[in-house]
């Protein structure tokens, strides 16, 4: 029997950055089970050295856009996932009883910008990248296991 795919949310702050990467790792590792999207409070647009440290990985999200919830608005998520502080916040009800978990990441941005050495920068991005992976991969067993927890 197939079973629908989940609907998952990562939203952020602006949709540049850190729910973007999420977006694509999980269409890269979870495509079978889980139909992701990204969205911001805001639009900011795709942060280049996301995209750049995600290419790195082998992920592809440069054809990405930054979309508000707005953009979204005719989809039914069975979870939404806030990735940063602002954004679990400032997060709306969602409708058809959607599951809100917050999952924080440091935002690489914030943290390269007083580096001088670009590949150090980097670096700031490539840790983020990969401990959002690592959520991802435990990705949809974590979910169901986490509603289950606020549910019973």
């Amino acid at each position: 029997m197939l079973q629908r795919k989940l609907n998952v949310l990562f939203l952020c702050t602006g949709n540049s950055c850190r729910s973007q990467m999420a977006e694509g790792w999980a269409r890269h590792l979870k495509a079978d089970a889980v139909e992701p999207y990204s969205a911001g409070i805001e639009k900011h647009g795709l942060n280049p050295n996301a995209v750049k440290v995600m290419a790195e990985a082998g992920v592809d999200i440069s054809t990405h856009t930054s979309k508000t919830l707005d953009d979204l608005k005719d989809v039914r998520f069975d979870y939404v996932i806030t990735v940063c502080g602002h954004a679990h916040e400032t997060c709306p009800r969602f409708p058809d009883k959607a599951t809100v978990l917050h999952v924080g990441f440091d935002d690489p941005p914030k943290l390269a910008a007083d580096e001088s050495d670009p590949d150090k920068a980097l670096n700031h991005y490539r840790r983020v990248r990969d401990e959002i992976r690592a959520f991802i991969v435990t990705m949809p067993d974590r979910l169901l296991t986490e509603q289950a927890n606020t549910d019973g």
